[in-house]
């Protein structure tokens, strides 16, 4: 029994010196605590209907917004389709010019968010933005970062079955899942274009939305935008980036057969 002990003591010691010297590239959470930690956040969101008032009783518009996500999950690079609970849910707030993903596939788009944009190929680029942000794990590899190994460590071993109620609580009350890194922006851009490619919409989609930020900061919409800005940090780089993709893809063109901005049009007219 004593070498057991001796044995896992030390396996415990050389994991966590691994992982602290490499923290800042890992993400040492499991996927089943991402599934955990975003159902746990989701049931949260839904108890805060003040801040967070989820649209009910209108299955024709949020079924608009599953079947996009759906279409985009198809896509091959996806790689936790049917692992993860990959839903999609609207924000009934107009005031609010935002999205965001919880860890384990949970997505939620606010509708002045829908009433900004102005077809449906840049919500498809939005709403893969978003699941990129999940399969890419990135809000639990910040957390990795935020709450240091030992912490971590002792959740994974199933030392501290409690902490995962405690991080979600952290998570929920400082909203830390919604600060994106540019790092983290950038990659998901990137992937936004990649799931795009094997759907119907036009791959460079989400150009358009960084179009539309620009030229309404600062404008009647800048306050909208506020919230957006902070969590989905918009930069000359970032967006130069994305046009350098799509310029190695031979500059794919933006037309109403790929963006369907009459079908969306059509849409916008039934959000509450």
């Amino acid at each position: 029994m004593k070498q057991f002990k001796k044995s896992r003591i030390v396996l415990s010691a050389i994991m966590l010196l691994t992982v602290f010297g490499l923290q800042c590239a890992l993400n040492i959470f499991p996927e089943s605590e991402d599934i955990k930690l975003g159902k746990q956040l989701d049931g949260e969101i839904r108890k805060n209907t003040k801040e967070y008032p989820i649209l009910q009783n209108r299955p024709d518009v949020k079924d608009y917004l599953t079947s996009i996500g759906n279409k985009i999950l198809m896509a091959p690079s996806i790689t936790k389709r049917g692992i993860y609970a990959y839903s999609f849910e609207i924000v009934n707030n107009d005031s609010v010019v935002n999205a965001f993903a919880t860890p384990g596939g949970y997505i939620y788009v606010y509708t002045g968010l829908l009433k900004f944009i102005d077809n449906e190929a840049t919500l498809a680029g939005i709403v893969a933005h978003e699941i990129a942000h999940a399969e890419r794990r990135h809000a639990t590899t910040r957390m990795t970062k935020a709450y240091g190994v030992q912490i971590l460590l002792g959740l994974i071993l199933g030392e501290k079955p409690s902490q995962v109620v405690e991080i979600t609580a952290n998570l929920f009350t400082g909203l830390a899942f919604l600060a994106n890194s540019r790092s983290d922006e950038t990659e998901a851009d990137e992937y936004s274009i990649k799931y795009l490619t094997s759907t119907e919409y036009y791959p460079g989609a989400i150009t358009q939305f960084f179009s539309k930020m620009q030229a309404n900061r600062g404008g009647r919409s800048g306050g909208a935008l506020e919230r957006m800005l902070s969590t989905h940090p918009l930069d000359a780089d970032r967006i130069a980036h994305v046009n350098k993709i799509l310029t190695t893809m031979g500059n794919p063109t933006a037309n109403e057969a790929n963006i369907f901005s009459e079908k969306y049009k059509a849409f916008k007219t039934k959000l509450p």
